[in-house]
């Protein structure tokens, strides 16, 4: 079987999150064949990599954003059944797969689609339906740069596979439902983060989107999302919230379900006796990125000097994908006078420098299931985490959990919650280790990387013979 795995600014070119998940997919189906079909904003090279390819990868497809597509040139020819089913779609008014095949075989390029009379009508029609006083040649414009990359990623070359898996909606999910459009394959989507939520914040925060058009980029991007849930066959998220949440957009029920991330056996720590550290140790995983909100945990940390408290934070995550930000952290740690208390370290073997922590701190201020906290977890150590994403299921567990709580949750950018929490794990030596074992035998119980691998398996297999089996 071979599996097409859609992914966007992410795996293999950025580290850590979605592409920790899908080097562990990778790697624990070795009979699998899978092709990587990755979407970037620009080209990428060989040594843009952040991984090794396991053997089971039989090439990497890029499809780029911003970009010029690889088509002919050619006038626009649309019956008027064809005009109605893009009409419709670019309208916003409903998911209709159909219609992305239209864009992706139908259409000869991308400047014969800016140049027809049917494009101008739209634009006109939406303009006018929408109403938003705004200036007509901005919009015209905006119409042109929201459906640029449809049109480029959907003009470039996909390769054939079995069975078509997307590890987002937005523009991944678009081509997943595209290729099941084309290629009569079964659509298996796993969201970690909700793509078209993310979106919305982006979009209302940015300033570079003019106000009145803010709407409809943000209907754009929840429009790419119904697609991708009215095509695929299975909706697959990690938590309960998610699951919620991708209802409310418009994922049908009976299609959602969860399948949480997991820990391999090996990296599950037998009940070890606690270290008295003369130093409080303090551990960070993360991608040193704005999104994982470094800064509060510094603020944190310089409030907890100025209680007295010793300690040590090390931050450990690579630094090179947001470099300025990373610069800015430096600062700010020299400026608050906190060198000899925080460190960040860049990307290091985790698994090696777990076992020196007495406590992990994750102030992210967006979240899907983090991988960090279930490595933490899995070895004892307990956490101080933000109310965002599945944090708070994995710390205080779901209703049917016996366990009880392996750290304490609190409201994202507020540094003095965080350092109260961690001055009660200071002052508590035996409470927190009771946090730690409980964290253990959570994933010991729900989290097993077996666990995870069976179940994509048995969707894997249950799809490939619904669709008639083995065909590339």
């Amino acid at each position: 079987m071979k599996i097409g795995l859609v992914l966007e600014g992410s795996y293999p070119y950025v580290s850590g999150g979605v592409s920790s998940w899908t080097q562990t997919l990778l790697e624990e189906m070795p009979d699998v064949e899978f092709e990587i079909i990755s979407i970037q904003p620009t080209e990428k090279r060989p040594e843009d990599m952040k991984y090794v390819l396991p053997e089971n990868v039989s090439g990497v497809t890029h499809l780029y954003l911003n970009e010029p597509g690889q088509r002919g040139k050619g006038r626009m020819k649309l019956n008027s059944e064809e005009e109605e089913k893009l009409s419709d779609w670019l309208m916003l008014k409903s998911p209709n797969r159909q219609a992305l095949g239209i864009i992706g075989s139908r259409i000869p390029s991308s400047e014969a689609f800016f140049a027809s009379e049917f494009f101008w009508r739209n634009v006109k029609a939406a303009y006018t339906e929408e109403m938003n006083g705004g200036s007509f040649i901005d919009y015209f414009w905006m119409w042109q740069s929201m459906y640029m990359p449809v049109l480029r990623v959907l003009h470039q070359p996909l390769p054939k596979v079995d069975l078509v898996h997307s590890i987002s909606t937005g523009y991944a999910g678009m081509v997943a439902s595209y290729m099941k459009e084309t290629q009569g394959i079964p659509f298996i989507l796993t969201e970690h983060g909700i793509y078209s939520r993310e979106r919305e914040e982006e979009i209302l925060q940015s300033y570079w989107i003019p106000a009145p058009y803010k709407p409809r980029w943000v209907r754009f991007f929840h429009h790419l999302s119904r697609e991708a849930y009215n095509a695929a066959d299975e909706i697959i998220t990690l938590f309960e919230r998610n699951r919620e949440y991708q209802e409310w957009i418009g994922a049908p029920s009976e299609k959602t379900k969860i399948i949480a991330n997991g820990i391999a056996d090996r990296h599950i720590r037998p009940v070890i006796e606690p270290v008295e550290h003369d130093v409080f140790q303090i551990g960070a995983i993360v991608r040193v990125v704005p999104i994982k909100d470094l800064k509060t945990m510094i603020y944190g940390a310089k409030i907890l000097q100025e209680r007295n408290r010793l300690f040590k934070l090390t931050i450990m995550g690579p630094l090179d994908e947001d470099e300025e930000y990373a610069e800015e952290c430096r600062l700010l740690i020299e400026q608050s006078g906190l060198t000899d208390y925080v460190e960040l370290v860049g990307k290091v073997n985790v698994q090696d420098w777990l076992p020196t922590f007495d406590l992990l701190l994750l102030t992210s201020i967006s979240e899907g299931q983090p991988l960090a906290i279930l490595e933490g977890m899995a070895a004892g150590i307990p956490w101080v985490a933000t109310d965002v994403g599945a944090c708070s299921e994995l710390l205080y567990g779901r209703t049917d959990d016996p366990f009880g709580p392996a750290g304490f949750i609190v409201p994202p950018v507020h540094p003095e919650a965080i350092a109260d929490k961690v001055e009660w794990m200071m002052d508590y030596p035996r409470e927190r280790m009771r946090f730690g074992k409980n964290g253990r035998e959570r994933v010991r119980q729900y989290y097993r990387l077996q666990q995870f691998v069976d179940r994509y398996k048995a969707i894997y297999e249950a799809r490939r013979e619904q669709y008639g089996g083995h065909r590339v």
